[in-house]
């Protein structure tokens, strides 16, 4: 029984660790995203989930609270090395459009919070981070974030619709695009 426990053990911890994305990339072996991005047309676009959830600082937050303005959702984790290079153009969008958008981080995989609170110290991020260490929160959007996408962006419209997405590391020119285009009405 203690060999089965085991086995089970390590089985979830390499299912755990896997991926930083989808298709495999060049270095030793590490899975990223490729950075596609996929627009839904409006009149194909879902209703968003309510996500909600307890920041890294421990407030709550809500996208209940959020009305009239573009949702980003990010999701990432402190162990991966794309989040980390991505970092600065999250953090140069949130800046950028803070009157007409929202950043909000969902910290993935991360088993405690010292970890992506050092990432965040470290990235300098001003926007908050849902803790999502079971990834129960990104069930939300089953059909449009595939489970081991990360770093991924996803996309809410003014309206409150699944509206765009970027799996993969994405770039402050892609997202200030996207966040202008929905904003405007896109």
């Amino acid at each position: 029984m203690r060999a089965l426990s085991g086995i089970l053990g390590a089985t979830l911890a390499l299912v755990a660790l896997a991926g930083c994305g989808t298709p495999r990339t060049g270095t030793g072996g590490f899975v990223a995203g490729d950075g596609s991005i996929t627009v839904i047309a409006p009149e194909e676009r879902e209703p968003a989930p309510v996500i909600a959830g307890e920041t890294l600082d421990g407030e709550q937050w809500s996208s209940e609270s959020v009305d009239g303005l573009v949702i980003v959702y990010n999701v990432w984790g402190s162990w991966c090395p794309p989040c980390r290079a991505e970092a600065p153009a999250l953090q140069a969008v949130a800046d950028a459009t803070a009157d007409r958008a929202v950043l909000i981080g969902i910290n993935t995989r991360d088993l405690d919070r010292a970890m992506p609170q050092a990432f965040v110290r470290a990235n300098e991020l001003t926007f908050p981070s849902i803790f999502d260490p079971d990834g129960s929160l990104l069930l939300a959007f089953a059909g449009q974030l595939p489970p081991s996408a990360i770093p991924s962006t996803l996309l809410i419209d003014p309206q409150g619709r699944i509206a765009a997405r970027v799996i993969g590391v994405t770039t402050e020119a892609t997202l200030l695009g996207l966040v202008d285009d929905l904003a405007a009405g896109g």
